[in-house]
């Protein structure tokens, strides 16, 4: 059935969407469909929400005027869940709303469940099925059902297609590249999470116990974390030429943190043995027995001002999402059997565990560096990662793009499809607002990368109005 967009918005539109309600799709339905006014900088558009069988939810926007005859698809953070929770705010990390308002035809998914929140992965308990649509098989979903609702609606196919994601979007936009190489044309993948057993598995419980004292206390609490940022600034600010606020690559900031050193009680302005020993052991890479490493580096410096968040949690409570995925991922997703709400990251086993998590990385992880396939079918990807990122830290991208270039024939030939672009004093995703205000509000790797597929100039930023 092809319900055929001709007008602009008008009560005929209205019967034209509902009329998707409809439309008959393999292994799958539709659940409803209905116009949505222009608001907000965004342009009328058809909502169709719709199941991809057995489980995954999806939610198109298909703009009743001026479709630019191309489909964005974004994806979800975190462990998912929530149906188009990235739209529900301004922000256009994992949204919809950047391709929406650009005259494409969009969709995303809540990956294959419905959970409590984006830390909750009680969805997974033994729930093989779940966790294959989580790790890869929603993206391609997403875009089938997409794909079928547009044709349906306007008559045509989409000319072409765009993945954006950040966090478990940006894992997603790499799976993309290597399960579905023809499915993209282009991919924007922002600080990807694309290792889960690596990172949320043995890095998080690296974390977690670097910071517990023999009684199961906090060492770090919150309240220093300017404390050691200042400390921080005051030795590596400069070593780029430019005391502008932010540090321009982690790796060669080595500040010593020993003037901080209480000399008698704790208090505020000082920072005990114990304490120091916790940002010792979290600047450093997770290792085994050996001293062998487990996952690339540790909390970069500069990322101080965004610990509350992710690390230390706030004075005043809530915050430290780090305990909450680890927990969740190592009772429900990691290993073959799960071991439920009784298992702790605390049990982390650093030389048995990692080899555990074999099964859940092939489902989950979009790390494999051979990009082959993406490339000969001619897809560009834009890579972006804050230097200032405390939950996934920095150093896997590098380390990813570094073999990828390896893989390829070099970095001049991974260049002509993949650009990387690191920047300084950014927090996870852009979330939180740093000393230097920089957000996701201050980048657009969407209009460098629409060049590059229309005309082929290769990306040279992503800072919006660059």
């Amino acid at each position: 059935m092809h319900v055929v967009l001709w007008g602009g918005a008008s009560h005929a539109d209205d019967v034209q969407c509902e009329a998707l309600n409809e439309v008959v799709l393999s292994s799958g339905f539709v659940t409803s469909a209905r116009t949505v006014a222009a608001s907000d900088g965004l342009p009328s558009y058809c909502e169709v929400r719709a199941r991809a069988l057995p489980a995954i939810s999806i939610e198109a926007r298909l703009p009743l005027e001026g479709w630019n005859g191309k489909y964005y698809q974004a994806g979800c953070g975190g462990f998912c869940g929530i149906l188009g929770r990235a739209d529900s705010g301004k922000g256009w990390i994992n949204a919809m709303r950047p391709g929406l308002e650009r005259g494409y035809a969009t969709a995303t998914s809540d990956s294959g469940h419905h959970g409590l929140s984006v830390v909750d992965a009680g969805w997974a308990d033994n729930n093989p099925h779940a966790e294959r649509d989580w790790g890869w098989r929603s993206i391609g979903e997403t875009n089938r059902i997409a794909r079928a609702l547009i044709s349906a609606f306007y008559g045509r196919e989409a000319e072409q297609a765009v993945f954006q994601g950040c966090s478990t979007g940006g894992r997603m936009a790499h799976v993309a590249a290597q399960r579905y190489p023809d499915m993209f044309q282009g991919i924007i993948s922002g600080a990807p999470a694309m290792d889960y057993s690596g990172l949320v598995g043995t890095k998080m419980s690296w974390l977690m116990q670097a910071n517990t004292g023999e009684e199961g206390e906090q060492i770090l609490k919150p309240g220093k974390e300017k404390l050691i940022g200042d400390a921080v600034m005051r030795s590596c600010d400069g070593l780029d030429g430019v005391e502008d606020g932010l540090i321009s690559d982690p790796r060669l900031c080595k500040a010593d943190l020993s003037e901080l050193l209480c000399e008698g009680a704790s208090s505020d302005q000082c920072l005990t043995k114990a304490e120091l020993g916790v940002i010792a052991k979290w600047r450093q890479p997770p290792v085994n027995a050996a001293g062998e490493e487990l996952y690339p580096g540790g909390i970069p410096a500069g990322s101080e001002p965004f610990w509350g968040l992710w690390l230390t949690g706030f004075e005043k409570g809530g915050g430290k999402l780090v305990n909450a995925f680890a927990s969740n991922f190592g009772a429900y997703m990691a290993f073959p059997e799960d071991p439920g709400t009784g298992w702790s990251p605390q049990g982390f086993d650093f030389e048995t565990d990692p080899e555990r998590m074999k099964t859940a990385a092939s489902l989950y992880n979009g790390d494999n560096p051979d990009l082959s396939a993406f490339i000969e079918a001619g897809g560009k990807m834009i890579v972006w990662h804050g230097w200032s990122d405390a939950i996934v830290t920095p150093f896997k991208t590098v380390d990813w793009y570094a073999k990828a270039s390896e893989a390829a024939g070099g970095e001049d030939v991974l260049k002509q499809n993949v650009a990387l672009f690191m920047v300084p004093g950014v927090d996870h995703c852009g979330i939180q607002s740093g000393p230097a205000g920089v957000t996701q509000m201050d980048l657009d790797p969407m209009t460098p990368l629409e060049a590059w597929l229309e005309t082929g100039d290769q990306p040279q930023t992503i800072m919006a109005g660059k």
